[in-house]
């Protein structure tokens, strides 16, 4: 499909699964180098990265954990500023690294939050992972560990990212026709 039709508005084709796979299979091959032994969590952040988290874990080949948590920040076709913490983290991360898994960063707001949080609670290391990073909406002071993909400040659906709620389930990602 190169156009789909989310509630009121229109999509076109922007990345296809078989890009997204490639990506994917990248970024577990520079994490299967470096956290080979350190047996990390990855911390998942629901719902967008659950698409991403599931192929990119199923490519890690060393011993590992996953937990998850549901945070919000959007609203529509905008985000809040406002993140919710929706599920909470309830396991021990202390003297862990652990590997935050994100669909996508773009304002760095959500993942400054729970990177904050992380720290608190004396994790040994936290990087940062996402399929996907917007570099001109980002407004953070800090660098992402692994990026699958820069991609420009639209908006997008598709493979995990959603408009109020819809299209997670699309193989395919996306951007709004204007």
């Amino acid at each position: 499909m190169s156009i789909v039709k989310v509630h009121d508005k229109e999509f076109e084709l922007n990345i296809s699964a078989a890009q997204i796979q490639k990506a994917v299979e990248a970024l577990a091959e520079r994490m299967n180098k470096d956290l080979a032994g350190k047996n990390p969590l990855f911390l998942v952040i629901l719902n967008g990265a659950f698409m991403f988290a599931a192929d990119l874990i199923r490519l890690y080949k060393h011993d590992c954990h996953v937990s998850f948590v549901k945070l919000s920040s959007y609203s529509g076709l905008l985000t809040t500023s406002n993140v919710r913490e929706l599920i909470g983290l309830d396991e021990s991360i202390a003297g862990r690294t652990v590997v935050i898994v994100e669909d996508i960063v773009d304002t760095g707001i959500t993942l400054d939050n729970i990177i904050l949080k992380i720290k608190s609670m004396d994790a040994s290391e936290v990087l940062t992972a996402t399929l996907l990073f917007k570099p001109e909406a980002f407004r953070k002071d800090y660098n992402i560990d692994y990026v699958g993909m820069e991609i420009p400040n639209d908006f997008i659906v598709g493979y995990g990212l959603d408009y109020d709620g819809n299209a997670r389930n699309l193989a395919d990602i996306y951007k709004i026709v204007k």
